[in-house]
């Protein structure tokens, strides 16, 4: 069949439709375990990991970030990088990308997908694995020097384990995706730890007591095994600068910037990664990362006006940080106030997030456009039930920011209405919850 947008656009809805991915079906139906089926499928495209370098990333949370900064750094330092990470916002083809260059081409994506559909279809391949095998042969056949890879959940049965990387970095641990990880840090993390492999330098994040021993017991006598937050990177001396200029503005990205500058001290003493030790261009790149990765929906600006913030954050730990910067912001007088529109997944501890949730803000809650999603209504009913009040429900979350925006415009009326506001400061929209809600509301904003 030959390339055409039309046949492209008819091929990717088969794809999605017989290979649905997490975005559009539960875990039950698209998550498959296991690497039996990603060895197999690897060799029959003909070992394309094995042509570049890899640096292999897992952790509850952070990951994305730590992802993109090291390839961002990578690339700056004259390396064709790849990048491979999970979900998508707007297009599937974001979770593969290299640095500096556009998406991966449609032509490139039909003729793979063309080529190898009977292959999927035989071995009933999952859509990760899917789009995990076409990273990796398009990464191969661009000659990449290096690749940035994040899992996509966990780590010891995650498709992208077939890795045999330089370096491998985990980040923060928290409870998350417990029906399939495990129900406490310690068995998460032992997860997450199935990525270290023997020989391999393994950088962790955070040395959390229920889990550092975990990964220490991984590592034993097999792989150097170094804590981001018990050592003093090079850098570090020089975080305040990055930060002040760098356009990934959560607090929490303080973390993970320790973690990317640790995973620099490592990498820098290796063969082919001498380029890092260019101090400068390392932090200039680091800065600049969102710009340059094409990283999105992580404390992400998507208006001034009226004020709209998106973060993709969705577990208990995540929005914890999410939302006391968001109250810090209001505390300060940045904002006069927040309009929270939210939406969950029924398989998250919403009885977690719901005490960490402002007090003071108004509510609008939604449900993405997926059967995992937690109805508006049950969000309500459960927000009620606490005692909390000032919440209202939208059908959609396009209907919801609609509700937001129009909110946010009566209450800036009310205040430049004040004779007592001297000068007029906005509410702030806050978009999050999952990352299903912020996909749907990015393209309101173009």
């Amino acid at each position: 069949m030959a390339y055409s947008e039309s046949a492209y656009g008819q091929l990717i809805e088969e794809i999605f439709k017989r290979f649905p991915s997490v975005q559009k079906a539960d875990f039950g139906t698209a998550y498959k375990p296991g690497l039996e089926r990603m060895e197999a499928f690897h060799a029959a495209l003909g070992y394309p990991a094995r042509s570049f370098r890899a640096i292999h990333v897992a952790g509850t949370n952070g990951k994305g970030s730590v992802s993109s900064m090291l390839s961002s750094a990578l690339d700056a330092v004259g390396l064709k990088t790849g990048l491979y990470t999970s979900p998508h916002l707007l297009d599937f083809r974001e979770r593969a990308r290299i640095i500096g260059e556009d998406l991966i081409p449609k032509e490139y994506v039909f003729g793979f997908l063309t080529r190898w559909k009977p292959y999927f279809i035989e071995q009933e391949l999952s859509f990760f694995e899917i789009t995990t095998g076409l990273a990796f042969r398009w990464f191969a056949d661009s000659g990449v020097d290096v690749a940035v890879i994040e899992t996509g959940l966990g780590g010891r049965l995650d498709s992208t384990n077939i890795l045999m990387p330089e370096l491998t970095v985990i980040t923060t641990i928290a409870l998350d995706h417990c029906a399939l990880l495990g129900d406490t840090l310690a068995q998460i993390a032992s997860e997450k730890a199935g990525i270290i492999k023997p020989g391999v330098p393994a950088l962790v994040g955070e040395s959390q007591e229920e889990t550092a021993p975990v990964f220490i017991d991984r590592a034993w006598m097999r792989s150097p095994l170094t804590f981001a937050d018990q050592v003093r990177p090079s850098l570090w001396h020089r975080r305040g600068e990055v930060l002040r200029k760098m356009d990934l503005q959560a607090d929490v990205q303080e973390k993970n910037l320790r973690t990317v500058l640790a995973a620099v001290d490592i990498l820098k003493e290796m063969t082919g990664f001498k380029g890092l030790a260019d101090s400068q261009t390392v932090l200039d790149a680091l800065a600049r990362t969102a710009r340059r990765t094409g990283f999105r929906g992580r404390w992400e600006k998507l208006s001034d006006v009226p004020p709209v913030l998106c973060d993709i954050g969705h577990n208990p730990q995540a929005l914890s940080l999410n939302f006391s910067q968001l109250e810090k912001y209001v505390e300060e007088g940045r904002y006069s106030s927040l309009i929270i529109v939210y939406g969950v997944m029924a398989d998250k501890d919403f009885d977690a997030i719901l005490p960490l949730m402002p007090q003071d803000a108004t509510y609008i809650f939604t449900a993405p456009d997926t059967p995992r999603a937690l109805p508006a209504s049950e969000i309500l009913r459960r927000f009620t039930a606490a005692g909390r009040n000032r919440a209202f429900t939208a059908g959609s979350v396009r209907q919801a920011v609609q509700m937001a925006i129009q909110l946010s415009q009566n209450l800036s009326e009310q205040v430049n209405r004040s004779a007592s506001a001297s000068k007029p400061v906005p509410p702030l929209i806050f978009i999050g919850g999952s990352a299903f809600v912020v996909a749907e509301a990015l393209p309101l904003f173009r």
